[in-house]
């Protein structure tokens, strides 16, 4: 329904505004939030934030507000977590308290509350304990995740080696090999790189990643009643979401047509085995809308995030060739021409601090997904009523420079000491941290050692001739680098 009368419209929107003020007030009557910047009427902050890059003015502003600061968007207020101190006070000293997620309006009516990254309450404990055992149960963490992402990795450097040194796109081609390695998990398969299902779905991914942090995603969130009028948005994500789902369900319908019980094959077997299981009740929670959100949500946050710092990674050895050359000397000390394997992490200090930098100044994830109370808590002095929206600015973490000195800059002695031993950080945290941590983060560690690994010790990795390499992220749901090219050239 589209409104064509002018000042319906404007009294529509008024009279939205009117109700939201009065259900805001009364939420926060019997609050008492942290300071922060003045707000005005209506638009709250808005005005102060670059929309392109709002992690970076909310860095700004805690520098004067302090590490746990409110700040409004639109009506609503949002508190910032600003430092590692206060990331994990709230997230691990206080992790039931904030273990929620707040509403968001671009995903709310595409979610309804299934799956894992925006469900709450119980459906949330349910779906994350099945995710966490399950992932196990396939091998996360285990050899036989490693003999797939060591498969996996062969099928890449053989992609990479196709080229012969000339310039090409690496997007897909890593997000396909990284997405295997989840799909293996979730449909017990793998596609070839140039598949039209799975480059139709990585499109769909990655389009979907860029809309869901951009300008219009920060104000359609902020004012959904107005700017559904106004942008389409709402409509790309919905019609990219349906695609999605569409292939989830026809997968998990056909598997449901063969499934054994006693040789479950897979993440949907497993599910569907529950499913079967699961006594008929009022609040039944392995239903098919939990399933084809739960697969969505593994599928795109097994990918996205991995295959994100593998490009950073290559580009920053293109930006930095010492660097590089120092990584493919340890690996030629240590591994040879033999294949990486996952015990050789301790024996390539250099290499796995060259890693952890990547995640570090990469940034991939500035702003972690958001958090909400679950109840009623009183936290540093300050009382936050139960659903109070709460934003744990990561990159406050990464790029303070108590924690790196040289937190401005590609620096993998971060994580060495004076003898070139490798230094666990605990204010490394790219994965967040508590019960709303990535449940994929073992998986997605051993994905980055074997293929970089891998990478490195089968190419060097140069710009095109006359390509300045730009080190400017893309902002969307994840921060990527900009589109370039590369050249692979071959080393044995």
């Amino acid at each position: 329904m589209i409104i064509e009368n002018p000042t319906v419209l404007v009294l529509s929107i008024l009279l939205g505004l009117l109700i939201a003020l009065f259900f805001y007030r009364q939420k926060n009557a019997h609050s008492k939030l942290p300071p922060g910047p003045r707000p005005l009427p209506i638009i709250g902050n808005l005005h102060m934030l670059d929309l392109d890059r709002p992690y970076q003015t909310l860095h700004q502003l805690s520098k004067q507000y302090g590490p746990v600061y409110t700040i409004q968007l639109g009506l609503e207020k949002v508190v910032i977590l600003c430092s590692y101190e206060a990331i994990k006070d709230a997230l691990v000293n206080h992790a039931d308290e904030f273990s929620g997620r707040p509403g968001v309006p671009l995903f709310d009516d595409i979610v309804k509350g299934h799956g894992v990254a925006f469900s709450t309450g119980e459906n949330w404990k349910v779906m994350r304990r099945f995710t966490l055992s399950t992932l196990r149960d396939f091998g996360m963490g285990k050899k036989t995740i490693e003999n797939k992402i060591s498969e996996e990795s062969d099928f890449l450097v053989q992609k990479f080696r196709s080229y012969k040194g000339e310039p090409f796109n690496n997007i897909l081609i890593i997000n396909a090999a990284v997405a295997n390695i989840i799909i293996s998990v979730l449909l017990s398969k793998r596609f070839d790189y140039e598949d039209p299902t799975l480059v139709k779905l990585l499109k769909i991914i990655n389009e979907n990643t860029g809309i869901s942090g951009g300008t219009m995603a920060v104000l359609y969130n902020t004012y959904p009643t107005l700017m559904k009028w106004f942008t389409s948005v709402k409509n790309t994500m919905n019609k990219n979401v349906e695609e999605m789902h569409a292939f989830i369900r026809e997968t998990f319908t056909n598997q449901k047509r063969e499934l054994d019980v006693n040789d479950q094959r897979n993440l949907i077997d497993a599910f569907l085995v529950k499913q079967q299981e699961e006594k008929p009740n009022p609040e039944l929670y392995f239903t098919n809308e939990n399933l084809i959100m739960l697969v969505n949500d593994l599928f795109e946050a097994g990918m996205e995030t991995t295959s994100t710092t593998l490009r950073w990674g290559l580009l920053l050895m293109m930006k930095y060739p010492e660097i590089q050359k120092k990584v493919q000397n340890e690996i030629e000390k240590v591994i040879g021409s033999a294949e990486p394997q996952a015990t050789h992490r301790k024996e390539l200090p250099y290499t796995d601090a060259v890693i952890h930098e990547i995640q570090r100044f990469g940034n991939i994830a500035p702003t972690s997904l958001p958090h909400a109370t679950t109840q009623d808590v009183n936290f540093r002095g300050y009382l936050l009523p139960k659903g109070t929206h709460v934003i744990p600015l990561l990159t406050s973490v990464h790029f303070d420079k108590d924690n790196f000195k040289k937190a401005d800059e590609f620096y993998p002695e971060h994580f060495l000491d004076s003898s070139g031993n490798f230094v666990k950080k605990e204010v490394f945290i790219p994965f967040s941290m508590g019960k709303r941590s990535c449940a994929g983060e073992n998986l997605a560690k051993m994905e980055l050692f074997l293929f970089f690994t891998r990478l490195l010790q089968n190419f060097t990795f140069q710009a095109p001739p006359g390509e300045t390499l730009d080190l400017t992220p893309v902002i969307g749901l994840t921060a990527s680098p900009m589109p370039h090219k590369i050249c692979a050239l071959p080393r044995v």
